[in-house]
């Protein structure tokens, strides 16, 4: 039997609130809206719209750990990952959010060990200023990171995989993994575009079903038209 991997997105997935959004709009100078706009519209990709914001942000070190502090994640995700530890099942988170902030969110609860593909956030100069970059793009790729090459490594290692996210960041890799797990937005993509998923409100959902998808219950008794996407 084939072994799966999941991949997990961040902000909005993991974490209860977008954490680049919740800075821009404490910390973001003037401007940031446009790039969001330019962005949504598909004028510019991710990387080039979160690397334009990130440069707008002022702050200093001690006001971004200060704000980071105040974020939270789904209250189920630690004995979500629990499980998958228990069951032998690896997670690599895959975002495009700021490594930085992943990481001091994570570290509240004993998480910040797990694998993580997302932007590279670092103080930029004059003070108060950041900087981004973006060590998981690859070539044809507008994402900071792109979450298609996180998901043909993980097949290219022997693995099934499992994507559990939420929004337009998700979309692509979506439609290569083998099962998704999916909230908010990304659950009207699975449905018109035929992937085969369940949607989740949250990780306590996620918890109850992977034992079920790691056995093959859950693609055996899912609806018809998500057993048949799943063939």
């Amino acid at each position: 039997m084939t072994a799966w991997k999941i991949l997990c997105d961040f902000d909005g997935t993991i974490s209860v609130e977008d954490v680049i959004d919740s800075l821009l709009d404490r910390f973001g100078r003037p401007g940031w809206e446009v790039l969001e706009q330019d962005w949504r519209a598909g004028r510019i990709g991710s990387r080039e719209c979160m690397t334009g914001q990130v440069a707008l942000l002022e702050l200093t070190q001690a006001e971004l750990d200060k704000h980071l502090s105040t974020l939270w994640i789904d209250h189920a995700f630690p004995a979500f990952v629990a499980k998958a530890r228990e069951l032998a099942t690896p997670i690599r988170i895959v975002s495009d959010g700021l490594d930085y902030a992943i990481e001091q969110i994570l570290g509240r609860y004993g998480l910040d060990a797990l694998p993580l593909a997302a932007n590279h956030l670092a103080p930029g100069t004059p003070p108060r200023k950041w900087q981004l970059t973006s060590p998981f793009q690859a070539e044809g790729c507008r994402s900071g990171t792109c979450k298609c090459a996180c998901v043909e490594q993980a097949r290219q290692a022997g693995y099934k995989t499992l994507l559990i996210g939420d929004g337009a960041s998700d979309f692509c890799a979506a439609d290569r993994v083998d099962f998704v797990f999916a909230k908010h937005r990304l659950i009207e993509h699975c449905r018109h575009a035929g992937i085969p998923y369940v949607p989740i409100t949250g990780f306590e959902d996620a918890l109850e079903l992977l034992p079920r998808l790691l056995d093959g219950s859950l693609i055996e008794h899912a609806a018809p038209a998500v057993a048949a996407a799943a063939r």
